[in-house]
């Protein structure tokens, strides 16, 4: 998570004069594809007003536009990990921001991500990361979506984190999530069982915070 908020806010100064204020309300109605005012926002996030300025600043300055494509997310995003592709985690990250499914990321889209990955509830954060790992979006995971998830994440980390990476560490990953995920036997995942039995595995969780930090 990390990488994506530094990604949009690295050339970011939190300044807090009033004509800074003034120029970023002015600049929230004026880009081409405007994000909702900030008082809507700060309603609908876990965000102060403060933060949804500095986390605009951050966004038009990598996005002038006031969204971002894909493959612009790509190449931002492949920064932070030189010495792994990052190219494949970065496209379904990009896909779970895309709620609309219109192939951009506007502000709006963005902050409400990161309002639950930062300050929601277990719940909604997991809930989030189910969506993530549901690549066709038909309220299941199977075993095919979560290994294409979790080998990109082993892609992207690169052969400087992982030294001694066999081919068959990310199925295997897999096989042991699903043995305890699976309660029914049913070879897929739904939205509960995921989430129950993240909630009940302390070593699952962690695994899945492991994860949630590199989204």
């Amino acid at each position: 998570m990390g990488a994506v908020v530094g990604t949009l806010t690295m050339q970011t100064k939190q300044r807090t004069t009033s004509r800074d204020s003034i120029d970023d309300e002015l600049e929230m109605t004026m880009v081409s594809h405007r994000p909702e005012g900030l008082e809507q926002l700060e309603a609908q996030t876990n965000f102060s007003k403060q933060e949804l300025q500095i986390l605009y600043r951050g966004f038009k300055n990598e996005c002038p536009s006031g969204m971002v494509n894909e493959e612009t997310f790509k190449h931002i995003y492949a920064q932070f990990f030189p010495h792994g592709d990052a190219s494949m985690y970065a496209h379904y990250l990009f896909n779970a921001f895309d709620t609309t499914n219109n192939g951009s990321i506007k502000f709006k889209d963005f902050v409400m991500g990161l309002s639950t990955l930062l300050r929601g509830t277990l719940r909604e954060k997991l809930e989030w990361t189910f969506h993530l790992y549901d690549i066709n979006n038909d309220g299941y995971i199977n075993r095919e979506e979560m290994t294409e998830i979790v080998r990109a994440i082993y892609n992207m980390m690169g052969k400087y984190t992982y030294p001694a990476l066999k081919g068959d560490v990310p199925q295997q990953h897999v096989d042991a999530f699903f043995q305890k995920m699976d309660k029914n036997k049913d070879g897929v995942l739904t939205l509960e069982e995921f989430v129950i039995a993240c909630q009940e595995d302390e070593t699952m969780m962690r695994s899945m915070q492991l994860f949630e930090n590199v989204m």
